[in-house]
């Protein structure tokens, strides 16, 4: 008992809004059935192939840039709960709208629409994150968003998996019910958080999230640092992006008839151990530096996408999963919190557009890449590419990570510390 409180600890004494948040992103993940189930849509109901199922879910991707670029503008100009309201709320009356849709493209688009509308929201769910927290907490705060989700990402995917074959019109209607479930405890108990980065920020450990003026992009001159982050992430994504698409196509060519409730099932057992390991990782990696975090994040990616290519019965699936959902923890609970700690408190929201846009690119480009890798080879061999190029990226962190502490001791040994 008490080894398990010591594993909770790092989640006590939150800002409040922090726990609203979890219990939201539960409700959410509950009935997040549709974006897991895309690809299967788009190959299964609507009958695409592999090269054109790939094209569609990146040119999703393309749509979500400028979305999110707006989205950060608009969180870091009218405020943080404004823009989660409206375009939230817009998501979930598109899903409405998909129930009454029989499998075809005009459905497609309307899902397209929806999925832009939620990553539109996305800078200023995360803005609001950062305003509520400090360095001290940030990671933790996080951690038990990410958590949260999770929590009921365990359900929803098994669920949906389940609808899809007889209800698929209940798919879309579930999801839109939880979302607004979800958003209704926003908007009764977060009040508006944008008048924070007004507040001067006086503790030198903050020193990088002082306001600046200027465009993000003078910003991001300044530090590039998260340039290269990006970068590097991109590269973890484009690997990650194989779970909702390699993934499926894989177990649709090897299990066509469970394909559905297989995924579904194994979309549950990665939220699953995010809900069992995520408390014990924050707690044990609590004083490795996030950067750190990330480089063993980077090869768990490696290791356990890269098996699929030499074992890839239904077991080697789930063993698979529960290594990169590994890996999937340890970025989760460091990306953000990294982002946040390098960032003007002026330029949240805009940040968080532009900085996942980068590295959102790997979820964008991977399905497409893949798409086209697969009109040459066979999957076996595409899934030990994903490794290789795991491993390539995991290297590349270790050296940023290297080039930052270097950089850090030159300013202390400058300041004579």
């Amino acid at each position: 008992m008490k080894y398990l409180k010591q594993l909770f600890t790092p989640y006590k004494g939150l800002p409040k809004e922090v726990y609203v948040i979890f219990v939201a992103r539960i409700i959410n993940a509950l009935g997040c059935f549709v974006m897991p189930l895309m690809t299967i849509i788009l190959k299964d109901s609507i009958g695409l192939s592999d090269q054109l199922t790939g094209v569609y879910i990146s040119a999703a991707g393309l749509l979500f840039l400028p979305a999110s670029m707006i989205g950060g503008k608009l969180a870091d100009t009218i405020g943080r709960k404004k823009v989660i309201i409206l375009f939230d709320s817009m998501a979930a009356v598109l899903y409405i709208s998909c129930s009454f849709m029989v499998p075809s493209m005009k459905m497609i688009y309307v899902i397209m629409a929806a999925a832009a509308c939620l990553v539109t929201a996305g800078p200023a769910h995360d803005s609001l994150m950062a305003d509520i927290t400090t360095p001290q907490n940030r990671e933790s705060a996080y951690a038990l968003s990410y958590m949260g989700w999770n929590l009921g990402f365990a359900i929803g995917p098994f669920v949906g998996g389940m609808l899809y074959e007889r209800y698929l019109p209940l798919v879309f209607l579930g999801d839109a019910v939880t979302a607004l479930l979800s958003l209704s405890l926003v908007a009764l108990f977060i009040k508006e958080t944008i008048h924070k980065t007004e507040e001067e920020i006086t503790d030198e450990s903050r020193v990088l999230e002082k306001c600046e003026q200027g465009s993000i992009f003078s910003v991001l001159i300044k530090r590039p640092v998260l340039i290269y982050f990006a970068l590097i992430i991109f590269g973890f994504n484009f690997v990650y992006s194989q779970w909702s698409f390699l993934i499926p196509i894989h177990m649709l060519e090897k299990f066509p008839a469970h394909k559905a409730e297989y995924y579904g099932s194994l979309a549950s057992f990665n939220g699953l151990i995010v809900i069992l390991f995520t408390p014990l990782i924050t707690y044990y990696f609590q004083k490795s530096k996030s950067i750190r975090r990330m480089v063993y994040g980077g090869f768990l990616y490696a290791i356990g996408f890269g098996m699929l290519g030499l074992f890839n019965g239904l077991v080697h699936f789930f063993i698979s999963a529960f290594i990169f959902t590994l890996g999937e923890i340890l970025l989760a609970i460091s990306t953000a919190p990294f982002i946040a700690n390098h960032t003007p408190a002026s330029h949240r929201g805009r940040m968080s557009a532009v900085i996942p846009m980068i590295f959102g690119m790997g979820q964008t480009l991977g399905p497409i890449g893949m798409g086209q890798i697969l009109t040459y080879t066979r999957i076996e061999p595409a899934w030990l590419l994903m490794g290789g190029v795991g491993m390539i990226f995991t290297i590349l962190m270790f050296i940023l990570e290297e080039k930052e502490e270097k950089k850090q001791l030159g300013v202390l040994e400058n300041q004579g510390v």
